[in-house]
């Protein structure tokens, strides 16, 4: 609401100043966001470490399911009645053992499961934080360079699930998102997926409703 109050200000404040005195600006931050090279770049590192994770995981869980097995083995021994007592009992001391040692890898591979989760969803929330600070700061520039007095963000979805900037008179906005990708791609490495030059700034469509 509080993007939408800021939105619908500056539109009236702007037509009752003849659109002359502010310039506005708008960026899909979404589109930004998906087609600068570090968000790829972050997502493959994301997935490396959960491959490694999950592969380690994986190591523990075959541990934990030979000790399953052993821990069976035992126990159906030292019911067998076919051995003598003492054996009998021999294998149950072996299974208790083998037991208690299966708990304890199990709570093991829980506790370090969740630790790895965590783990990944911080690494996550770091990166995105990273990045999202990197494209606010390239809008910034280009606006200041640019002279614009707001900029907004086209992709923002308001409480009620709809895009928050519901209507734009032609004109009155211009939307450089493009620029701004161009303009943050511009150190990507090379093979590293990036968006095609710029076209200048394009004023935002009048948005018509369906008949």
């Amino acid at each position: 609401m509080k993007y939408l109050s800021a939105i619908l200000a500056a539109l009236s404040l702007t037509a009752a100043t003849h659109a002359a005195d502010l310039k506005i600006g708008v960026v899909d931050m979404g589109r930004v966001l998906d087609e600068y090279h570090e968000t790829a770049a972050a997502k493959n590192l994301l997935g490396q470490n959960k491959a490694r994770m999950d592969s380690e995981m994986q190591e523990m869980l075959e541990k934990l399911k030979k000790l399953d097995g052993e821990a069976k083995q035992l126990m159906k021994e030292a019911r067998d009645p076919v051995l003598s007592e003492q054996i009998r009992a021999k294998k149950a001391s072996e299974f208790e053992a083998k037991a208690n040692e299966l708990r304890s890898l199990s709570e093991q591979l829980e506790k370090e499961r969740r630790r790895r989760e965590q783990q990944l969803q911080t690494e996550a929330g770091q990166q995105r934080q990273k990045i999202y600070g990197k494209v606010v700061g390239a809008v910034a520039e280009k606006a200041k360079a640019d002279g614009y007095d707001m900029v907004f963000d086209k992709s923002s979805v308001g409480v009620t699930g709809f895009p928050v900037l519901l209507h734009a008179k032609e004109g009155v906005m211009q939307d450089f998102t493009s620029e701004v990708i161009v303009q943050l791609n511009k150190d990507a490495p090379a093979g590293a997926a990036t968006a095609p030059a710029p076209a200048p700034a394009e004023p935002v469509k009048e948005k018509k409703g369906k008949k």
